[in-house]
């Protein structure tokens, strides 16, 4: 007969999914995002209450705000977290033409898109990944090519007003035979995702008459006009690794 002792684990009396016990992604302590900035002393975080988590978070942050007066206000902002991203426009300089996608985007369509298809560079989460192992696989997946030297563009916050997330933006050059796949996303992630190989012209006329209208991807064709592989001039660039 075993006379020890038997241990029992058991979570706190209403523990909370994302707080103090995990939710449907193992997830604890969400409502501590922002409780230990200190790199601005004209901020001082107060509470930060989880309002909602999905897939991704939502947060009321209640801080004091030193104003440019030297006043200070109590304010509340909703942040929504879903992490960061990376984002790439893969081009061939000598046929003159970039990679590009088509897929449905449900928030634009809800909010006076025609159809809801929107044409986008390649782009995704990091879940997890770091930036050039994240777009690598972004790639891969929704367009089906294998990238070699990427360069990197810039690191953008791309509605700082209410979401967290902080894209990072690269370009890659391709040629035919990178092509090694069909693209198209994945299937269990519900994506459904056209490729496209547009004529660079094309895609840059895209954006001034608004059959383009995604930020992240209208910021690379013009940073390719401008500055990138289709520039005036010479350009080369300064791969990153990875």
């Amino acid at each position: 007969m075993n006379d020890e002792p038997t241990l029992l684990i058991t979570e706190p009396v209403n523990a909370r999914p994302g707080i103090d016990a995990p939710d449907h992604r193992g997830r604890t302590g969400l409502d501590r995002a922002g409780r230990d900035l200190h790199r601005n002393p004209g901020v001082v975080v107060r509470d930060v209450e989880l309002t909602s988590q999905g897939w991704h978070v939502l947060r009321r942050t209640t801080f004091d705000y030193r104003r440019r007066d030297g006043r200070w206000v109590t304010e509340q902002r909703e942040t929504y977290d879903r992490g960061n991203g990376a984002v790439v426009l893969p081009y061939d300089a000598e046929r003159r033409v970039v990679l590009l996608t088509r897929q449905f985007r449900y928030p634009a369509y809800v909010n006076d898109h025609p159809d809801g298809l929107l044409v986008e560079a390649a782009a995704g989460l990091l879940d997890g990944d770091a930036p050039l192992a994240a777009i690598r696989r972004e790639a891969a997946e929704e367009l089906g090519v294998t990238l070699g030297p990427l360069t990197h563009v810039f690191d953008v916050y791309m509605s700082p007003g209410s979401v967290t997330e902080r894209l990072h933006f690269y370009a890659a050059p391709y040629t035919p035979a990178d092509r090694t796949g069909h693209g198209g996303g994945l299937e269990d992630d519900g994506e459904d995702i056209e490729v496209l190989e547009l004529p660079f012209a094309e895609a840059l006329a895209m954006t001034r008459d608004g059959r383009i209208a995604d930020g992240k991807t209208i910021l690379l064709l013009q940073w390719a006009a401008l500055n990138g592989p289709f520039a005036a001039g010479s350009w080369h660039a300064s791969p990153v690794g990875g």
